[in-house]
């Protein structure tokens, strides 16, 4: 008979519930500002690099393209992100912020700085930025 893995055992089970944990204490901050802490960091990633294709965004929020078009959908109907042809062949998308979608980024972002802050309470400022460092260079490694 196999032996029984129990929850404490299961870096799966630790990592799923700790990621619905930060979730939550994230949407609920940033669902002030109406984005998803998903959206978030789309509006994040195209306010410091605009003009992404969605393998680009796909592949630097590593998200499969089923997730990041359900969450780019409502930014898009909200006007806050615009697609267009991409300049080197017009078949390609790429997805930037619109004027609104800034505005939008810039609520959420003074949203997200209070998260974050509220997080490193639980966390404390140097364990939070080591665990970034460990879990940053789990993704580094298995993107290999």
């Amino acid at each position: 008979m196999t032996k029984r893995i129990t929850r404490e055992e299961c870096n799966c089970f630790a990592l799923r519930q700790a990621a619905r944990f930060v979730t939550q204490l994230y949407e609920r901050h940033l669902s002030q500002a109406d984005v998803t802490a998903a959206q978030f960091t789309i509006l994040s990633r195209l306010a410091g690099r605009p003009d992404a294709t969605a393998a680009e965004l796909s592949d630097d929020l590593v998200m499969d393209r089923t997730t990041l078009v359900r969450a780019l959908k409502p930014l898009q109907r909200d006007g806050l992100v615009l697609t267009a042809a991409a300049g080197h062949d017009t078949r390609t998308l790429v997805y930037r912020l619109t004027a609104a979608g800034l505005r939008r980024y810039d609520k959420a972002h003074a949203l997200w700085v209070d998260a974050q802050a509220e997080f490193e309470q639980h966390m404390k400022r140097d364990r939070a930025k080591a665990l970034r460092t460990e879990l940053f260079a789990l993704t580094k490694a298995a993107a290999g």
